[in-house]
């Protein structure tokens, strides 16, 4: 009777071990997800954007600057911001500007490009300072300020003469940024057709702008490379060598008028200016 007891007992466990081995063996262990099929949280483009849309803002040689928020205003088609100067010589890039007539002045104003010297580089500084501290010698700053002007010395490249510029309400018109090509002149030339935020990166891109004599700034005005030239004619061939790059940055044309007069400029120049 006990070795029939033994005998029960063992093919009980028997039994239970066979069906604890089966259960056991029907629970898989789930793996981890592998790492393609985690999502990331630092994706290199926003959702919704791709590469292709985000290279056509990529940074050039030269960074441009960001436009500032008041630049808003909408397009159906927004204007490629430019990226760098093209290459060659200043006779040669004249050979490339469009020559056209000149559009009305309809809807100009200041304000078309921009406020008057943002700080589009975001480096705490406008735009005018910026100018200033490049162009100006021996200055001084305001106490406290690390951008704003106090005084300094220009050698005025329009007149040729030594302005002892001092900031104040009636001294700092003594100097001016000037517009190499006149925003007046930008507008009748194709600005007009641009987007807010080219032509406020046109008005303070440093390629287009320079301290000068106020005075004789006030006197140029609006007017292209046919109507006014500098009065320092030493300074007359890098005046137009610039208009000429600053035309070919941003796709300005010029008119025949326009044209005619930078050529007999260039033609005295020394070579590969």
């Amino acid at each position: 009777m006990a070795r029939v007891t033994r005998v029960l007992r063992a093919a009980v466990v028997l039994v239970a071990a066979a069906i604890v081995g089966g259960c056991t063996s029907s629970v898989v262990p789930r793996s981890a997800p592998s790492p393609s099929a985690v999502p990331s949280s630092s994706s290199a483009f926003p959702p919704g954007s791709s590469a292709s849309s985000a290279a056509g803002w990529s940074a050039s040689a030269t960074p441009s600057p960001s436009p500032s928020p008041a630049a808003t205003e909408s397009s159906s088609a927004p204007t490629a911001l430019p990226s760098s100067v093209p290459p060659g010589s200043a006779a040669a890039l004249l050979a490339t500007l469009p020559i056209k007539g000149r559009a009305p002045m309809t809807g100009y104003s200041r304000e078309k490009f921009g406020p008057a010297w943002a700080d589009v580089d975001h480096n705490g500084c406008d735009t005018r300072d910026d100018i200033l501290r490049r162009d100006l010698i021996d200055i001084t700053y305001v106490p406290g300020s690390h951008c704003r002007i106090a005084s300094g010395v220009l050698h005025d490249p329009y007149t040729g003469k030594t302005i002892h510029f001092v900031r104040g309400e009636t001294t700092s018109l003594a100097v001016q940024i000037d517009h190499i090509v006149a925003l007046g002149d930008a507008w009748q030339t194709g600005a007009q057709q641009w987007s807010a935020a080219k032509r406020e990166l046109f008005a303070n891109d440093p390629l287009e702008l320079v301290a000068v004599d106020g005075p004789t700034n006030e006197q140029k005005g609006d007017a292209d490379a046919a109507s006014w030239l500098p009065p320092n004619k030493a300074f007359r061939c890098a005046y137009v060598a610039r208009q000429i790059r600053v035309k070919a940055k941003y796709g300005l044309w010029v008119t025949q008028a326009e044209h005619d007069a930078m050529a007999r400029v260039l033609a005295s120049c020394p070579p590969g200016i």
